[in-house]
């Protein structure tokens, strides 16, 4: 083993130490998400959470149908495409947060479409907006 070879491999090492650690040290803080209001409304002995989804043939469909209209519409945000939809005996609920209220009536019309009127259950929330006013908190 040559000089040459050593002095490269403690290169590496000092190297990838020193990269590691300047990449630990300028990733950013992020605030812990706190879901506990949404988590107690959730534990309600009537409130419907995606475990309890319907696992019929037609339950799971709907709900397919409803995703893939709701996914495939590009102008509503990732809150909007993330909204839970649960199915159960061909009852559909829509639960979770979007960004406005118009995402919120595009949703529910679109479940609207695929379940039929009266088969829809909207508890979709509009999510405070969390712009800055300028002030201290």
């Amino acid at each position: 083993m040559t000089y040459r070879n050593i002095g490269a491999g403690i290169a590496l090492v000092v190297g990838l130490a020193c990269g590691g650690a300047l990449a630990t040290a300028q990733a950013p803080k992020q605030t812990p998400p706190d879901n506990t209001k949404v988590n107690t409304r959730d534990r309600a002995a009537k409130a419907q959470t995606a475990d309890q989804q319907g696992n019929s043939k037609a339950d799971v469909e709907r709900t397919r149908q409803i995703r893939r209209a709701i996914v495939a519409d590009k102008a509503l945000s990732t809150y909007a495409h993330n909204v839970k939809v649960i199915t159960r005996d061909g009852h559909v609920t829509l639960k979770g947060p979007v960004q406005t209220a118009d995402e919120k009536a595009a949703v529910e019309a679109k479940a609207t479409e695929v379940a039929g009127a009266g088969n829809v259950t909207n508890q979709i929330s509009v999510k405070a907006s969390s712009k800055k006013t300028g002030k201290d908190e």
